[in-house]
Formats: structure tokens, C-alpha cells, sequence
């Protein structure tokens, strides 16, 4: 079968669900073309995504499974360098990913996690009397709320010092997600990452604490040979990046979406629904990450009527994916009674994401404290003049401004 000309991504995303809408029509596989000229291959039919995320012969590892990163074909300035130019467990396979899931799923508990319930809350009462006491009608609550939120929590759980570079983390991030980028930006702030992660495991070092990177340290000083000084590095850039952009996004859809659905919101005002309905359907609804760069094929793979062939770059389409046709289901609509909320916003397989638990913990905290405290919280703008994020990658607005009401 001739395989069909790439469909070329927009790098605005200016409307991801539409375009997701058109790659699907092309078949549940099917090429696209990324910054770069880079063809991929993109899976948006969920159950062809669950297979492809747990066969062995789908590797993360580009040093070993890419042909066109090995040989240089892929330029140092791509945009997109920074989802493959690392050491850590997002781009690592078999024994190695095992490795390091297992280091940092050790340090990283549920315990640890939960132990958190208590402090997040405080903060989140502490960023809603920041907001009252500056006394405007409207409020961007991504920059106030959705953003600081995520970004305190994953900063003092890696052991950053209370009033550190949370703006400088912010931008670095920024730039990373971004698929719109100058050449050369994405390398850039991924080298202030690793010079921010270098200062704070020399402070680690000089004065452990009850962090994330002292526990890390610990494993990696006790037994220099299960995590090098390089995937150390790399693994807090991950926890960073995993840690807050995701979750500004999700809290800032879910704010959307119950601001867009008012019946809905009086559903779970008055009991009739809950929070954990508004969670997990904003996840399916709108996934923070849309699209996950990237996976290879280690041998010649057969999908359907299409065969990804052995070196082949893979797109995790998870936002397409979660809004797969089903039966009897109108899949674009949000909607918190459906029964099947059922989603692959979080992945499938050995690279679940571990933050999870972390991220809906958050989300249970973030949003009844917000409606609760703001009854008349209602946008600003119109919907459709929301802008978002210049990534087909992050999903989210730039903006998020909002009347507060009383």
C-alpha cells in the first residue's frame, strides 16, 4: 500500500482538535510532518496506541533506535531537541527504563504524595487571598493561579529553596514545549535547566533535606553505578517539566470548561456529580500534552494495513486518541455524567506517567477551593477568543482572564 503524503502540523496550534479531527480521517495511523521536515508516524486509534505503548519492539531510546538522530540527520537546533537529547526515563528502554522508573518510583510514593494533602491546601488558600487582597475585577488565573500552584508544589518537593527561580523554571519550560521556537532556543533552555538542576544538587549535597533530589542523591552517591551525574540532571529537568506545565494546563481546561458549562458546575455545586467527575473528564476532554514525541520502531511493525518500518518515528497522539469516535457518544462535548470517561491522558504502560497521583490530588484541592471562594467566577472573553499555547505538543491557553465576582 503507498503510504500518503505527510499531513504538516501546525506548529501554532491553532486548533488542535480540529487538526486532530483531520489526521484521524487519514487513517488510525498515518504519517505527519513535524519541525524539521521530520516524518512521524501518528497513532490516534486507542486501542492500536495501547499495543504499540506496551510492545517491546517499540523502544523511547533514540541513541539506539533512530537512525536519522544517530546519524546526524536531525539538526542540533531542532525544535523539538529537548524531548530526545536526554538520559532519564522518558527516553529510555528495556533494562535502562526499568532502571531508572524503579529509582525514581522509590523516592516518588504515594505516601510521599499524600503526605503533601495538608500543605497543598494551605497554599492554594494562600494564592486565593493573594488574589482577593490585590482587589481587581479581572484576574489571568493562569499566571495567578493554575501556574503558581504546580510549580511551588514541584519546586519544594525537589528541594528548591522557598523564593528560588520559579520564573526563570517557568521560562525554561516555556521554551521547551514550544513547537514554534528559534532555532537554537529549545538547546539554549535546555542548558540553563541543566546549570539550574547543577546548583541545586551541589545545595543537596552540602545540606540534604526531605526532597526529591536529596532521596535521588542518596541512591545515586550510594551506588554511583545505577544512576549517572548526567540522568540525574536529566531526571530532575523531567519531574520539573512533568510537575507543572501539565497540571497548570489541566486546572486551567477544567476552570474553562466549568465556566463554559454552567449546568454542569451547578451539578457538582449541588452534589449531583463531584469533583472527580469535572478531573477526569477535563482529562479526557482536553489532555494537557496532545501529542507525546517520540517513540521508534525497533523492527518493522505491522498496524493494521500500515507497516511502521524498524528505525520509524512514532506520535503518541493521546488528545486524538481520547476522542476516538465511540458508540453512542458525541466524544467532543464535555461532558461529567458520561459513564466512560476512559482516557490515555496519562499514557499506557511502562512509561505511565508517576505523577498521577500528584496531578488529581492538586486538581481535588485546586477547584472546589477556587468555585468555592469565587460563586460568580465567570470568563472574561468570549471562549473563542482564548488563545492557546504555540505547541501542538502543551495544551493549554496563554491566557486564562476572568471576572471574579464577588
Amino acid at each position: 500500500m503507498q503510504t500518503p503524503e505527510p499531513y504538516v502540523l501546525d506548529p501554532d496550534a491553532t486548533d488542535v482538535h480540529a487538526e486532530a479531527a483531520r489526521v484521524r480521517e487519514r487513517g488510525p495511523v498515518t504519517p505527519v510532518l513535524l519541525p524539521g521536515e521530520v516524518v512521524a508516524w501518528s497513532v490516534s486509534d486507542p486501542a492500536a496506541l495501547r499495543r504499540l505503548l506496551t510492545d517491546p519492539r517499540v523502544s523511547k531510546d533514540p541513541n539506539r533506535h533512530w537512525p536519522a538522530w544517530i546519524d546526524g540527520e536531525v539538526s542540533a537546533d531542532w525544535p523539538l531537541m529537548a524531548w530526545v537529547a536526554r538520559q532519564d526515563m522518558l527516553n529510555a528502554y528495556g533494562p535502562d527504563h526499568r532502571r531508572l522508573r524503579s529509582l525514581v518510583s522509590k523516592v516518588f510514593t504515594a505516601r510521599r504524595v499524600e503526605a503533601l494533602r495538608p500543605w497543598i491546601e494551605r497554599l492554594v488558600e494562600e494564592l486565593l487571598d493573594e488574589i482577593a487582597e490585590d482587589g481587581a475585577d479581572v484576574v489571568d488565573l493562569r499566571a495567578r493561579f493554575c501556574y503558581p500552584l504546580p510549580i511551588e508544589v514541584i519546586c519544594q518537593l525537589m528541594g528548591f529553596p522557598e523564593g528560588g527561580p520559579r520564573a526563570e523554571l517557568r521560562r525554561i519550560t516555556d521554551v521547551l514545549v514550544s513547537t514554534t521556537a528559534e532555532p537554537g532556543a529549545a538547546a539554549a533552555a535546555f542548558d540553563a535547566g541543566r546549570n539550574l538542576f547543577l546548583d541545586l544538587i551541589a545545595a543537596r549535597r552540602r545540606d540534604p533535606g526531605d526532597d526529591l533530589t536529596s532521596a535521588l542523591l542518596t541512591n545515586r552517591d550510594e551506588n554511583h553505578s545505577r544512576l549517572s551525574e548526567e540522568e540525574l540532571i536529566h531526571t530532575l529537568l523531567l519531574l520539573l517539566g512533568a510537575g507543572h506545565e501539565t497540571t497548570a494546563n489541566h486546572l486551567d481546561h477544567a476552570i474553562t470548561a466549568l465556566l463554559t458549562h454552567p449546568g454542569q458546575l451547578a451539578q457538582v455545586r449541588s452534589g449531583e456529580c463531584c469533583w472527580d467527575d469535572v478531573i477526569e473528564e477535563a482529562l479526557r476532554w482536553q489532555p494537557p500534552i496532545s501529542v507525546m514525541p517520540l517513540r521508534y520502531a525497533v523492527e518493522d511493525i505491522t498496524v493494521g494495513d500500515v507497516t511502521i518500518r524498524a528505525g520509524e518515528p512514532i506520535l503518541a497522539a493521546f488528545g486524538s486518541a481520547n476522542r476516538c469516535p465511540r458508540p453512542d457518544q458525541d466524544v467532543d462535548r464535555f461532558d461529567i455524567t458520561r459513564a466512560d470517561k476512559e482516557h490515555l491522558t496519562f499514557g499506557h504502560g511502562t512509561h505511565f506517567c508517576l505523577g498521577s497521583s500528584l496531578a488529581r490530588l492538586e486538581s481535588a484541592l485546586a477547584l472546589p477551593a477556587l468555585f468555592a471562594r469565587y460563586p460568580d467566577l465567570a470568563l472574561a472573553v468570549p471562549a473563542a477568543e482564548l488563545r492557546p499555547v504555540p505547541s501542538f505538543i502543551s495544551n493549554g491557553h496563554r491566557e486564562l482572564p476572568v471576572h471574579l465576582g464577588r
